[in-house]
């Protein structure tokens, strides 16, 4: 497998979308930092770019990718090598050239301007949030041979995740704006991967005050040693989960 995953490493790189997407996570981060000093702003804003633009290039990038190197997974699946290991080298390189973009093209900046221990919350986030829409770009891709459709799919994931779900929500605390509220939208928030990384990080600026009572609750939750541990037991399940099904659908898939 590792031999597949040098490949497969070697022709991200070879497409050069790695530089450009670093390098654009770059000069985000460097036109912020001009902006403002005040490291809660400069993570604030990181956090908002990061939460529209991670997702949205992960999605249609693991897309592109799978298509692009369909001939080469045919060739192999015709070679005696297991189904996993091919499907696990695709997957895993472009994994990795999404979060050391994110790592290098974020970290290097707040190292060279100054950051707070947020810094490292703030990455982890963009990196789950990358493997998480790369899973499910690379379910919708085996769950069909057309790349347009396949693409539609992978969009239409970022869509629901990063706007329709919040109106959702927001639209069912207006709505039940007499009732306690605070465990069910706990609860909501756990299914978006979105929302959840959100939640964590503004939790860690301390403006939760401007949240009122539910921020409050959310404060003291995710503040707590098994709100950080069950949160992040949470994102580990999304990042796993689409990845699984996809590696599922793969190995029964007649190409």
């Amino acid at each position: 497998m590792f031999k597949l995953l040098k490949y497969a490493l070697y022709d991200i790189v070879k497409s050069r979308f790695a530089l450009l997407y670093t390098l654009f996570m770059v000069l985000v981060a460097i036109s912020i930092y001009q902006v403002s000093e005040d490291m809660s702003k400069v993570s604030l804003s990181l956090l908002n770019i990061m939460l529209m633009i991670v997702p949205l290039i992960s999605a249609i990038f693991a897309t592109t990718h799978f298509f692009n190197n369909l001939e080469f997974t045919e060739l192999m699946l015709a070679q005696p090598v297991k189904r996993r290991d091919v499907f696990l080298s695709q997957i895993l390189a472009v994994m990795f050239v999404l979060s050391l973009a994110i790592v290098i093209g974020f970290g290097v900046p707040m190292i060279l301007w100054g950051a707070d221990s947020s810094v490292l919350i703030l990455l982890g986030i963009g990196i789950g949030l990358s493997v998480v829409f790369a899973g499910l770009a690379f379910l919708a891709s085996v769950l069909t041979r057309d790349k347009a459709k396949a693409i539609g799919i992978s969009l239409s994931f970022w869509i629901y995740f990063s706007l329709v779900y919040d109106g959702f929500v927001l639209y069912l605390i207006y709505s039940l704006a007499d009732y306690p509220l605070e465990k069910p939208t706990l609860a909501l928030v756990f299914l978006n991967p979105v929302d959840l990384g959100r939640i964590i990080m503004l939790m860690q600026l301390d403006i939760s005050a401007l949240m009122g009572y539910t921020g409050a609750f959310f404060q003291d939750f995710f503040g707590s040693a098994k709100g950080i541990l069950l949160s992040s037991a949470v994102m580990f399940v999304w990042m796993i989960l689409p990845v699984s099904a996809a590696m599922r659908v793969f190995k029964r898939k007649d190409f």
